[in-house]
C-alpha cells in the first residue's frame, strides 16, 4: 500500500513514478547510459547543499537480454555497483509487478525476462520511503 503524501515523479521509459517523498530535491535530471549491453534510463532527485548537491532519489529502468530472472538481475547489480553478491544482505518482496529484492536503500524486481526496474534512496533521509516509492512504480499501460 502507497502511504499519502509526497510528489508524483511522471513516466520514465514506460513505467510511472507514483511517488517521491517529500523534502526530495527538486533538481531532477534524466540520463541514458548502457553498461554491459544493459540500457539504463534513469532519473535522479538531487537537492542543494553547502558543497555542491546530494542524491535523494534514483529510480532507473534497465532493459537487457542479460536480465532473464531475478538471480541475474540480483548478479548484474552486484557487478554494476561492485558488491558481492554473497555477502550482500537483501529480503525478497513481491512488487505488482513482479519479485525483487530489498536491502539498504535499494529495491529491485523483474518486471519481465529482459526488463528491471531498480530504486535507491539515500537511507539517512528516505530510508522508510523505500518500499513505499518502490510499490508506486507501474509500468504505463
Amino acid at each position: 500500500m502507497v502511504e499519502t503524501g509526497g510528489r508524483d515523479g511522471g513516466e520514465l521509459d514506460g513505467f510511472h513514478v507514483g511517488r517521491v517523498p517529500d523534502g526530495a530535491g527538486e533538481l531532477v535530471s534524466d540520463f541514458a547510459s548502457e553498461w554491459e549491453d544493459v540500457n539504463f534510463a534513469s532519473r535522479v532527485w538531487e537537492r542543494a547543499v553547502e558543497d555542491g548537491y546530494r542524491v535523494d532519489l534514483r529510480v532507473h529502468v534497465l532493459r537487457g537480454e542479460r536480465l532473464t530472472g531475478l538471480t541475474e538481475l540480483r548478479d548484474f547489480l552486484a557487478e554494476y555497483h561492485e558488491r558481492d553478491p554473497d555477502g550482500w544482505p537483501l529480503t525478497e518482496f513481491g512488487h505488482g509487478e513482479g519479485v525483487g529484492f530489498v536491502g539498504e536503500g535499494e529495491a529491485f524486481w523483474l518486471v519481465r525476462p529482459g526488463v528491471a526496474v531498480d530504486v535507491l534512496v539515500d537511507v539517512e533521509r528516505f530510508g522508510g520511503e523505500l518500499l513505499p516509492i518502490a510499490e508506486s512504480i507501474s509500468t504505463v499501460r
